[in-house]
């Protein structure tokens, strides 16, 4: 049986981060399965060592306990943050342990949105399905974007969970000079300003922006249900024959006063295919979720085409406009445990699925790139 590490950060107070829960229930699953999991950080994990210090859970007592370990066969990446993975010593941890014969590693780093959009627009498989993205700079023409789509959205490129985003609208009214009203995406709502010119607008921007990677997007016209936007959450993993599948689709509806649909920004969660058949009916609900799990996995074999790594799972944030037209928006290739319970069941099984295939040594080793991106 393959020995499963959970690759996490260092604490000093509480040994190590990340979400604890969600930890439990993959060591639960595990030992279901009768493999064995426990938890490494970044610091302990020597991938030339035989034993790692390691953190267990004791089901019986309900606590952690520190612990030597056999060096996991698979190391599932859960470092929590972008910051993270872009020291020094993490990077050179994560590139050994892709060199490796020995470990196998589900899922190597964060995706960069802007390569994101970069991989998928080289395909005309994936083309087709993504808004107008460009990199945000001083010089980017912000009124042609805006004459050609009068909504646009400003999203960091390292960005998560929705943090950062903002949101632009030209406005027109009676042939009248157009102005211009930006929406910035606090805790769980959006603030609102107006500005009465584009210049007023762009040293606005810029002044929030500083030196952060952002993107500019298309703005797209989210189907409604009941007066709030909704979008997709597909969650797509790798099964025991290293094939990609979907898992699961949920929906997420953007909160009254949210212009995203994360729900740690205010969205909640619903059934898509009660959402879809209240706007579209029941055969056209069934061709749209249909089409969207075709669309998935064509955009998962791309984006792991392109990253040159092998990857095991990733969530997606697809779209639906008010014509029925699907759109790609981002994907994480460290997905959020979902909360829809069949979903989350699933995904445990195929999580563990897929650690057996990479530890039957079945999958082939990839060269690795000079350069991992966004690390």
């Amino acid at each position: 049986m393959p020995v499963v590490g959970i690759l996490t950060m260092p604490d000093e107070s509480q040994h190590f981060r990340g979400n604890r829960a969600n930890f439990i229930d993959i060591i639960r699953e595990g030992k279901r399965r009768g493999i064995p999991v426990y938890v490494v950080t970044a610091r302990d994990l020597n991938p030339r060592l035989s034993r790692v210090v390691a953190y267990e859970y004791h089901f019986d007592k309900g606590q952690w306990k520190k612990t030597f370990a056999p060096v996991p066969d698979v190391v599932y990446n859960r470092i929590p943050e972008r910051e993270d993975e872009r020291r020094p010593e993490v990077k050179r941890l994560i590139e050994e342990c892709l060199r490796s014969r020995r470990i196998r590693l589900y899922n190597p780093y964060f995706f960069n949105k802007w390569q994101l959009f970069v991989w998928l627009s080289a395909s005309d498989k994936t083309r087709g399905y993504i808004p107008t993205t460009v990199k945000y700079s001083p010089t980017v023409k912000l009124l042609d974007l805006l004459k050609s789509h009068s909504l646009l959205y400003f999203k960091p490129a390292r960005g998560k969970a929705g943090k950062g985003i903002m949101r632009v609208e030209r406005v027109t009214r009676n042939g009248k000079k157009p102005k211009y009203v930006l929406s910035v995406q606090e805790e769980r709502s959006s603030q609102e300003f107006q500005f009465p010119s584009l210049p007023l607008l762009r040293r606005y921007l810029d002044s929030v922006i500083g030196r952060e990677d952002y993107i500019v997007q298309q703005g797209v016209k989210l189907s409604s249900f009941k007066g709030r936007p909704f979008d997709m959450r597909v969650l797509v993993q790798k099964n025991r024959r290293g094939v990609w599948q979907v898992s699961g689709i949920g929906a997420r509806m953007a909160g009254e006063t949210s212009i995203t649909t994360h729900v740690p920004r205010g969205g909640s969660i619903d059934n898509p295919a009660k959402l879809l058949r209240g706007i579209y009916g029941r055969a056209r609900t069934v061709r749209i979720l249909r089409s969207a799990k075709r669309m998935a996995l064509t955009i998962a074999k791309q984006i792991e085409k392109s990253c040159g790594h092998n990857l095991g799972e990733m969530s997606m944030d697809l779209g639906v406009d008010r014509r029925g037209k699907l759109w790609f928006f981002e994907a994480n290739s460290k997905p959020m445990k979902f909360d829809e319970p069949h979903i989350r069941k699933r995904s445990l099984k195929r999580m563990f699925d897929y650690v057996q295939y990479l530890s039957s040594g079945k999958q082939q080793l990839r060269s690795i790139p000079e350069m991992i991106h966004d690390l």
